[in-house]
């Protein structure tokens, strides 16, 4: 048990390691550059860089000669997730789980009011904001563990294929940090330093977080001030009110090769004369073609200019099919059918967002959900 113990510790302390980075060559010309262009002092941010927990596990995910991560599925795993096939099942095993739509439907009921504000002045729907909450931080259950000072400061100065990037995040961070007068080594975020409930990056506060309370700033710890910057984003990236989100589309055979897919192939729908939507659809705007592996077949569908402006907050298309998915779920729809209507295929009544004050104030029991599994 206690040679266990010191095996543990071993572990963890060369992962984590203070480390003096006041030295290094780039950082004195990074404090060199804060000073002049921006009034930072010298002296406070020499004693930031003379003790920095080296982030090992953050930076392995960006250089490949760094120790490795354990393998979430390995050739003897026996987890549901891994024996899942088809790396869209794999990927979105957990994220369209029934107590995580549960989940998602108490936490919009709990922020009605600022979800529905949020959507009167960005249009995004409160279900798309409350997913994206859900997928990034759990709704507010897990926001990470990693210290943002840090971890940034790690990945700005330890080789790695994002330096340049992480270098000005960093940078984005100290002057957020500034211009909100906050300690740097107060913030927890993730291991590439993303914070807060939607998790954004640092340079992103600048650009799109907002005090959505009006509190005189802005926290995006803060449920109110999260969805608002989140929905204020979106319609940033290209959001237009009331338009669809992904149509399923059908194709012959089981695997798609015809087309590029993914959200950086855009078509008109004149070009793709095989394929065919598999509802009713007023969208005639241009498309992207999502493939989903699901193990034997490829799923296809079209991403609409909504789920582009997704991809814009995460370039995934996996990660902005699963916030759909997930936001039909939340409002008991089927996955395949429009954000709007009352009826599916099957003849299911699904619910409009102008429904949303009914459906909330619904007993859990009486609330139909249709999962497709």
């Amino acid at each position: 048990m206690i040679q266990r113990y010191i095996w543990i510790l071993l572990f963890i302390v060369t992962i984590i390691e203070a480390k003096d980075y006041s030295s290094y060559p780039q950082v004195v010309t990074f404090i060199d550059e804060l000073v002049t262009k921006y009034k930072f002092d010298r002296s406070a941010l020499k004693k930031e860089f003379t003790n920095v927990d080296y982030q090992q596990t953050a930076l392995s995910f960006y250089n490949k000669s760094i120790k490795p991560l354990p393998k979430k599925c390995g050739p003897n795993s026996s987890s549901d997730i891994c024996r899942a096939k088809g790396s869209w099942n794999r990927y979105s095993f957990k994220i369209l789980k029934f107590t995580n739509v549960q989940k998602g439907k108490k936490y919009m009921q709990k922020h009605r009011k600022s979800l529905n504000r949020a959507y009167k002045k960005y249009g995004v729907p409160p279900e798309y904001i409350t997913a994206i909450i859900g997928i990034e931080s759990f709704y507010g259950k897990n926001k990470g563990r990693y210290p943002v000072f840090d971890t940034l400061t790690t990945l700005a100065f330890e080789t790695n294929r994002r330096n340049d990037f992480f270098k000005d995040e960093l940078r984005e961070f100290l002057l957020m940090t500034k211009r909100e007068g906050i300690d740097p080594k107060s913030f927890k975020g993730s291991y590439a330093g993303a914070m807060g409930l939607g998790q954004f990056m640092p340079s992103n506060y600048k650009k799109v977080a907002i005090d959505f309370d009006k509190d005189g700033k802005i926290d995006l710890n803060d449920p109110d001030d999260a969805i608002g910057s989140i929905a204020h984003y979106l319609k940033r990236s290209g959001w237009k009110r009331g338009q669809e989100v992904a149509i399923p589309v059908s194709f012959l055979g089981h695997r798609y090769k015809d087309k590029k897919t993914g959200y950086r192939y855009k078509y008109s729908q004149k070009e793709l004369k095989k394929i065919r939507p598999k509802r009713i659809t007023r969208y005639r705007g241009s498309v992207y073609l999502i493939k989903l592996d699901r193990g034997s077949y490829d799923e296809l569908w079209f991403g609409t200019t909504n789920f582009y402006a997704i991809t814009r907050y995460n370039h995934s298309d996996y990660y902005a099919m699963a916030v759909h998915q997930l936001a039909q779920k939340i409002m008991g729809r089927s996955v395949s059918q429009p954000n709007r209507g009352k009826k599916n295929m099957f003849g299911d009544t699904v619910i409009e967002y102008n429904e949303l004050n009914d459906f909330l104030d619904s007993p859990m029991k009486k609330r139909k959900l249709i999962i497709n599994l």
